[in-house]
């Protein structure tokens, strides 16, 4: 794979699949813009890049922040020039407990974050891909989203959201050279793994172990790819072929 000359924005990129992705897209020759709300962290992300490229741009940013994202990706834009390649990564995802004892308050601050914000995102960076007739957009969703896991009803909700708004979407911008996928992860190791091909043992997938972050990464660096050049609308499974409990 070859991004030479492409600028890949990645969303929650301090940690985890993010990181993994920033990283595997700089390998690749990608300029990148980096958001998280953890700045600090970003920061140390900015450092392990330099051994491939200094064209990082990175932003304290709060996804669910509509102002916010549009302030930060008119900057990137000004700063690059463009925006070829959106990854929608950040998300809560923490949160376990029953139905009857998640507060509608927790329900808005999951959909504020993960649909929400990833709609602010993409609505900031969408018009300057229409104006080029060039786009990739990734949207990091979950199994969850697909057929619900227990005691994560809010969380499974937004993911769902997330995987259908990204094939609704995909129909309407595919004239304009853009492309839009999801990827679901099944069970993935910790996010405060620093080593990207780290995975532990699971009873949650047949293969019995957690995807790594960098297997995750290079599923979202293909579909961001030119090698993708005839998938979109679609939410693929990375999940180590998981058991549906």
């Amino acid at each position: 794979m070859n991004f030479k000359d492409k600028v890949a924005l990645v969303t929650g990129a301090s940690v985890g699949i993010g990181r993994a992705t920033a990283l595997e897209l700089a390998e690749y020759g990608a300029s990148l813009v980096l958001l998280d709300i953890d700045f600090e962290k970003l920061q140390s992300v900015k450092e392990e890049l330099k051994s491939y490229t200094e064209n990082v741009l990175i932003y304290a940013c709060d996804i669910s922040d509509e102002a916010r994202v549009g302030e930060t990706v008119a900057d990137a834009v000004s700063h690059f020039g463009k925006i070829d390649i959106l990854v929608n990564n950040a998300a809560l995802w923490r949160d376990r407990s029953y139905f009857v004892d998640t507060p509608a308050s927790e329900w808005k601050k999951y959909f504020d974050v993960n649909v929400f914000g990833t709609v602010y995102v993409t609505k900031a960076v969408l018009p300057h891909m229409i104006a080029q007739k060039y786009g990739r957009i990734i949207n990091v969703a979950s199994v969850a989203g697909v057929y619900g896991n227990a005691k994560m009803a809010h969380y499974s909700a937004t993911k769902g959201a997330v995987i259908s708004m990204t094939q609704a979407l995909a129909k309407e911008v595919v004239g304009d050279g853009i492309l839009v996928n999801a990827v679901s992860p099944g069970s993935v190791s910790p996010s405060n793994q620093e080593d990207v091909n780290y995975s532990q043992p699971t009873e949650l997938s047949h293969m019995g172990r957690t995807g790594t972050d960098r297997e995750n990464a290079e599923l979202i660096c293909f579909l961001a790819s030119d090698r993708a050049g005839y998938i979109t609308g679609q939410n693929i499974q990375i999940d180590g072929c998981r058991k549906k409990l």
